[in-house]
């Protein structure tokens, strides 16, 4: 008498089929990591910039349960869009940077596991755990550059960040919670520039005033030296009045040429053009 096999019931097979749709999907398997991006605590200046932040490293953060080939990939979004942001299932949906003015989202930095060590680095001024977000400027411009360009940001934010952890096929493992808003610093407006000089301090007036004067004595100089100069040109020096033209003063002579012979023959006091001698006779 042989036994009679049992055949699996209606309920038994729609609980593998539910089972066998279900399995493959990755989000089922996304582990939240209790870490919270932040900008890095190192005393550094221009952590926060007008285009640019710096984030701690996950160092030991993310290491599990990936393999050595999973990267671990920067999510960036406005503040108001993190929420509306979905994890990539494929590297052909890793949003890029352009991204981030239609959808409000992109993501970038792109690292593998070793890139991040657990041991902090040492002598600590070589090489800072950081990652400065928004630190190449010039990577639109280049064709050959990935599309996960770490462009300059493009306004004040706010933002907000996380880590995700993808396979090599780009299925999310691991993610880390959404950081805090982040707010770039803003330059002042020029209209908003106060230049009223009563709102200027009193040794502040007094260097104004003082670099005024001096400014002031030295045009005046200036053009003392330019008249002094300019006229020598203008007006010559006049020539002494002994050798002006028409001021010459001196005896008329008149000259006559006498031949030899007749200068011995002429008596005295009757050479041509003096005077006779007055007669001594009666």
């Amino acid at each position: 008498m042989g036994l009679l096999q049992r055949q699996p019931g209606p309920s038994l097979l729609l609980l593998l089929l539910v089972g066998t749709l279900i399995w493959p999907l990755p989000c089922m398997s996304l582990k939240l990591i209790p870490y919270t991006p932040q900008i890095t605590a190192w005393d550094l200046e221009g952590k926060v910039t007008a285009t640019t932040f710096s984030l701690e490293q996950p160092r030991c953060v993310l290491d599990w349960p990936a393999s050595i080939a999973s990267t671990v990939w920067l999510v960036v979004t406005f503040s108001n869009a993190s929420k509306d942001f979905h994890n990539p299932q494929t590297l052909a949906e890793i949003p890029a940077f352009p991204r981030l003015l239609t959808d409000g989202h992109y993501m970038t930095l792109p690292l593998s596991l070793d890139q991040l060590p657990c041991e902090d680095p040492e002598g600590g001024g070589r090489s800072i755990p950081l990652l400065r977000v928004g630190n190449d400027p010039g990577c639109l411009a280049d064709f050959y550059e990935p599309p996960y360009c770490n462009n300059p940001l493009p306004s004040p934010g706010p933002y907000r960040v996380k880590f995700l952890l993808m396979d090599t096929r780009g299925s999310p493992q691991a993610e880390t919670r959404w950081s805090d808003p982040i707010t770039l610093h803003q330059g002042k407006a020029p209209g908003s520039i106060d230049t009223w000089p009563g709102r200027r301090s009193g040794d502040m007036i007094i260097i104004t005033s003082i670099l005024s004067s001096l400014a002031g004595l030295l045009l005046l100089a200036f053009l003392a030296a330019s008249t002094v100069h300019f006229s020598s040109l203008w007006w010559p020096e006049e020539a002494p009045e002994q050798l002006r033209i028409g001021s010459f003063m001196g005896k008329r002579y008149m000259t006559h040429h006498i031949p030899p012979s007749e200068a011995a023959t002429l008596p005295v006091g009757c050479e041509p053009g003096l005077d006779p001698l007055p007669s001594l006779s009666p």
